[in-house]
């Protein structure tokens, strides 16, 4: 079970350091993979829920709520003896209210969580008003337990279809109800690199990045203003072509000269 000094541990990485760059969370998708960015010196780690779900046979946003919280659970107790702290992905919570969320949360040990602002069913931004109470309300029954990192899909939704192309006020807009609510960061996923200023300084908790293959380093993420930096289903995604090419390199070898 969580404790209040283990989200303060975590909570107190996100505070800015001159010279130290953002807070760098690998994302683990079990726990082989979570002990060894432990062994590599991270001090903490953020779950994707679309590597997870991969993992455990689903598409990105199908995965059920049981089987994502004991695949996290089963991450924190891999690098548990190690002193790693975990955060989770934990979609648009799947439904559950904010007390049972939270419960189910810190029974696995895990120090925080994302919780987006759009539904994974239809896709659309949910009312902001309406997330941001969910929010306070998560925040109410977690108390200090929980770092709580508030997920918002502006610029996502526009990506898949939305109608209007978003600017960095509608993310502000969203950003600042949701600190004002309770989160202890923010995060407006696929934002554009040059609009990441304008948002860090217009919001008063800490900014979470998504560091893409070809987009800033996690370095020049942080001199655009993020606090924290974190990689989606990124590295799943590039340790799955690795694995695509051995597979297609055993097969040649083996079935050379075979009919």
């Amino acid at each position: 079970m969580t404790t209040i000094s283990d989200a303060a541990v975590f909570r107190s990485l996100h505070r800015r350091r001159a010279g130290a760059g953002p807070l760098v969370l690998p994302g683990p998708w079990d726990a082989a993979s979570a002990r060894a960015f432990a062994d590599a010196g991270f001090r903490a780690l953020a779950t994707p829920s679309a590597g997870i779900s991969a993992v455990l046979g689903y598409a990105d946003g199908s995965a059920p709520a049981d089987e994502m919280f004991a695949a996290v659970a089963r991450i924190v107790r891999a690098v548990a003896g190690s002193g790693v702290m975990v955060t989770a992905d934990l979609e648009d919570g799947y439904g559950l209210p904010p007390a049972e969320l939270a419960d189910r949360l810190l029974e696995t040990g895990a120090v925080g969580c994302n919780l987006e602002d759009s539904d994974r069913v239809t896709g659309r931004l949910k009312d902001p008003a309406e997330q941001a109470d969910r929010l306070s309300r998560l925040r109410a029954a977690a108390g200090d337990r929980l770092v709580i990192n508030a997920r918002t899909d502006t610029f996502l939704t526009f990506l898949k279809g939305a109608p209007a192309a978003p600017d960095a006020a509608a993310a502000i807009d969203r950003c600042r109800l949701y600190a004002r609510a309770g989160a202890d960061c923010v995060y407006p996923i696929l934002a554009p690199a040059a609009l990441l200023p304008e948002i860090a300084g217009a919001v008063p908790v800490p900014l979470n990045a998504i560091a893409l293959p070809n987009g800033p380093s996690p370095r020049e993420l942080g001199e655009l203003g993020a606090a924290r930096v974190t990689f989606g289903g990124g590295l799943h995604r590039r340790t799955m072509t690795a694995v695509a090419d051995m597979a297609a390199e055993l097969w040649a070898r083996g079935t050379v000269g075979t009919a």
